[in-house]
């Protein structure tokens, strides 16, 4: 009999994000763009809120009497990474929509630029130049 070491797919497709106020969470992640999928409540005390940032296939989740993933202390996600093609076209974008975002950092050719929700929670925008990506690697947009 052989045995293989072939791992089933895995998709990481949701992310909690500990917030303090669903509502204010919820207008702050509109405003930021972020898809909007699912915002119910299918039980007294409990309510799950679902959103989805543009262009991505994994989404965040947030609200109320969902055990230990709203029990976790709001503002303590630290680095989600949103990887883009151009981070001035998405530091832009996200300054007209009132978002307060910061200076674009080059760290040996890769570039960030940080943003919190009202909780605190850090999110990094990130953009891999052409130059330090590998043979292939398109990061949404092939090096021209």
């Amino acid at each position: 009999m052989t045995t293989t070491n072939t791992m089933p797919e895995m998709r990481l497709e949701l992310i909690p994000v500990p917030v303090t106020d669903v509502d204010r969470a919820k207008t702050f992640y509109e405003q930021a763009g972020f898809t909007l999928n699912v915002d119910v409540a299918p039980r007294p005390g409990m309510r799950v809120v679902q959103f989805t940032p543009p262009g991505s296939s994994c989404s965040i989740v947030f609200g109320t009497g969902m055990g230990e993933l709203t029990e976790m202390k709001p503002g303590s996600v630290k680095g989600i990474h949103l990887v883009v093609a151009n981070i001035n076209d998405a530091r832009d974008a996200l300054a007209k929509r009132s978002i307060t975002v910061g200076a674009v950092r080059d760290v040996g050719g890769v570039k960030y630029v940080e943003f919190r929700d009202p909780d605190g929670n850090l999110w990094l925008l990130q953009e891999f130049p052409p130059a330090v990506r590998s043979p292939g690697q398109s990061f949404y947009e092939k090096p021209k």
